[in-house]
């Protein structure tokens, strides 16, 4: 390998670890509140405690891009599903769901998923009258 080709990858990693260092460095000493609530849900859940700042620093990372929508975003994007793809008599039905009313929930996502269950009464048919 040409010794230029050498030194340009050398360049290159040592560019590349310095950014990683840089912003791992700049993630542990972010001050936000957002920041100390991420490290503070790592304590005590059932996952690697540095997976999980390390995704907590990458949620920090895209937030500052721009790249996550906000909380209430999904919420309207379910209710517009629910207006464009059921029919008219389920409408009602699909955005309570959406909402969670009347909804009961059960399991873990770490247990194996979450369950939830909206029950909805529906009248018998009327007798058909005897002859």
């Amino acid at each position: 390998m040409p010794q230029h080709a050498i030194f340009l990858r050398s360049s290159l990693t040592a560019l590349l670890c310095a950014g990683c260092l840089f912003s791992a460095t700049a993630w542990a000493q972010g001050s936000g509140a957002q920041v100390q609530r991420d490290r503070a849900a790592c304590d005590g859940v059932q996952q690697d405690r540095e997976a999980c700042r390390r995704e907590a620093g990458a949620a920090k990372q895209e937030s500052q891009r721009g790249g996550l929508t906000p909380g209430d975003q999904a919420e309207q994007n379910a209710l517009a599903r629910c207006q464009l793809l059921q029919p008219a008599a389920d409408r009602a039905d699909c955005e309570a769901r959406v909402r969670g009313a009347a909804t009961s929930t059960s399991g873990s996502v770490m247990g194996g998923g979450v369950i939830r269950e909206t029950v909805t009464p529906v009248p018998a048919p009327a007798p058909s009258p005897s002859r």
